[in-house]
């Protein structure tokens, strides 16, 4: 019976919960107090509500991840994490506790406007987490690296003869440099031996990602494989999108997964005055920066290299359409927009804002293939 639900917001901090019950059918809001961010007090908490098949409980994302949604779903109780940023918030409200935040999420649950995020299993968590670690491994990296190369050049120290920077033989150089002054000569080997060590984190977690990889269910195997096709996206890439996205036919159309990235223009219009400015910025900074980077490549011509065929290898002929009509229009995108004078980086981020639609095709269209194989119907034509 809907008379019988129970909304029950949630305010969530590392250590205590705040806890308010909105009543069904327009009943009363009341708070309950605030218990122990633990196990065992959310236990007593859920059995001193009533039934679990009468209690819908949210609470919003933040520092505190999904274990709480873990263990409530566990105890059979409706539980949807919300977004923070789309939550409604009053004007002229100005008093935020902790106590109006746990009634104010029971009563827009119940009336139906929060925004529930989705919410991956704890496998697929532990994949993105592994992901997102090698990710910061590879900025400390880069910045470890600015810190001794510019040491070097604040001293004048330059190779004899052109080198390509951190390739074995320009460190094989960095490593015969020697100074006159003994504090000199222990920077560069801190700052060397801090190099070394970033490059040999990475290199162990991307070990720890391809044994992720391996043990991924066979339809988010199938969707990294085909996410390949595409022209910039490799095997680490490929992954990253797919931990950071989940399934791809959550999103209806490809204009959603784009708004999801934050690549969508911001806009401010009423009337007839129309006015769009930079990309909102509002999603996933993972996920745009992956696709970012992948969207430099489509400044060259279209072509399948020896790499991008062994790639494509066993894909299906659908899934290698989808990629090369991407080259192609992406391509002739990139050198529209130069042509009308725009800079090169927004070019770039309106080729990443379009690529994200092609990664969806290909991922919708592998779902669909492997929902077919795992029915037994033959694949369509």
């Amino acid at each position: 019976m809907k008379d019988d639900i129970r909304f029950v917001g949630l305010d969530v901090h590392a250590e205590t919960i705040t806890v308010a019950v909105a009543e069904a059918a327009g009943g009363e809001v009341r708070e309950l107090g605030t218990i122990p961010n633990r196990e065992e007090s959310i236990r007593k908490l859920i059995k001193k509500l009533g039934p679990t098949e009468g209690l819908h409980c949210c609470y919003e994302a933040g520092p505190t991840g999904y274990v709480l949604y873990w263990q409530l779903t566990r105890m059979g109780v409706a539980c949807v994490v919300v977004a923070p940023t789309l939550v409604p918030v009053r004007p002229g409200d100005r008093v935020k506790t902790d106590r109006r935040d746990a009634r104010k999420l029971a009563r827009l649950y119940r009336s139906g406007e929060l925004t529930p995020v989705w919410v991956p299993d704890q496998a697929h968590e532990a994949l993105r987490d592994v992901v997102r670690a090698r990710e910061a491994a590879k900025r400390d990296e880069t910045r470890a690296r600015h810190r001794l190369s510019k040491f070097l050049l604040r001293h004048g120290r330059r190779p004899g003869k052109k080198l390509t920077a951190w390739t074995v033989k320009y460190l094989e150089w960095v490593r015969s440099v020697r100074f006159e002054h003994e504090a000199l000569e222990a920077t560069l080997l801190d700052y060397l031996t801090e190099v070394d060590h970033m490059a040999e984190r990475v290199l162990r977690l991307e070990r720890a990602i391809d044994k992720a990889a391996e043990k991924m269910p066979a339809t988010m195997k199938a969707v990294v494989d085909g996410l390949q096709a595409l022209r910039g996206v490799k095997k680490i890439s490929a992954i990253t999108v797919v931990a950071e996205v989940g399934p791809m036919s959550r999103f209806e159309k490809p204009r959603q997964l784009m708004g999801y990235s934050g690549a969508v223009s911001r806009e401010s219009s009423s009337g007839e005055h129309v006015w769009r400015g930079s990309i909102t910025k509002t999603g996933n900074a993972h996920l745009r920066r992956i696709v970012g980077e992948a969207a430099w490549s489509y400044r060259h011509r279209p072509g399948l290299g020896p790499a991008l065929r062994k790639r494509q290898a066993g894909l299906s002929e659908e899934v290698k359409a989808i990629a090369w009509k991407a080259q192609h229009r992406l391509h002739d995108r990139y050198y529209q927009l130069l042509g009308r004078g725009k800079h090169k980086n927004k070019v770039a981020t309106a080729i990443a804002r379009e690529l994200l639609g092609f990664i969806w095709a290909i991922g919708v269209q592998v779902e669909k293939e492997q929902a077919q194989k795992a029915s037994g119907k033959p694949l369509a034509a």
